[in-house]
């Protein structure tokens, strides 16, 4: 079923079936990493009743033995550029972690689906819509594992409305400057397109399973 629902930071559209919502982060038509709309859809999820989410994001390896076309289930993040919130005027704090159950929960799934997968890991998030320098990543190598610009917001305002969220992170490129080979745009599009199957694998397996 599709649906769309109003919130105060837009108009935000999904589908659910059953006892799944699914929402594309990026929208339709997509948009760029730096403006989605988290707000918006954070949320949505959470007046649906979703108690549970489960991101699948797209990142850059740091680590020359976290190859493409591997996954990751991180276990923290760091993001100290940009730090959203849904209380720009309240004095609220929150301590930022990822739910523990949901990965483990995950990665039982991914191994089932003959996926190449990593338990723990640190995710950074930058901004975009460029990737990063290598300079940046000389820098970010030494403390963490992927790079993406998406889930630590997510994380983040989840966490303030009490939602537990666990993610699968795709290697879909070495970070610039990781590998001898240069970064091209092209590598990253087709190691993108062969790591989706695996993806639509592991979700027809959630859909199948139930959150256990």
């Amino acid at each position: 079923m599709d649906g769309s629902i109003k919130t105060p930071f837009g108009d935000i559209h999904f589908k659910q079936k059953g006892e799944f919502v699914y929402l594309q982060r990026h929208g339709n038509p997509p948009v760029l990493p730096h403006r989605i709309n988290h707000h918006g859809n954070i949320w949505a999820l959470k007046k649906l009743g979703v108690e549970n989410i489960i991101g699948i994001n797209s990142v850059g390896s740091l680590k020359p033995q976290l190859k493409p076309g591997m996954f990751v289930i991180p276990d923290d993040f760091i993001s100290l550029w940009h730090i959203p919130t849904f209380y720009e005027e309240e004095m609220k704090f929150t301590i930022p972690v990822m739910d523990t159950k949901i990965a483990s929960y995950l990665f039982g799934l991914c191994k089932e689906s003959g996926m190449d997968v990593s338990l723990g890991g640190t995710y950074i998030q930058t901004r975009g819509p460029r990737f990063e320098t290598k300079a940046e990543i000389n820098l970010l190598k030494r403390f963490g594992h992927v790079v993406g610009m998406t889930m630590a917001s997510e994380v983040t305002l989840c966490i303030e409305y009490d939602i537990k969220y666990g993610s699968v992170c795709s290697i879909d490129n070495y970070c610039h400057g990781i590998s001898k080979k240069p970064l091209t745009l092209e590598e990253v599009k087709t190691c993108r397109d062969n790591n989706i199957r695996y993806i639509e694998t592991l979700l027809d397996l959630i859909i199948k399973r139930g959150f256990a």
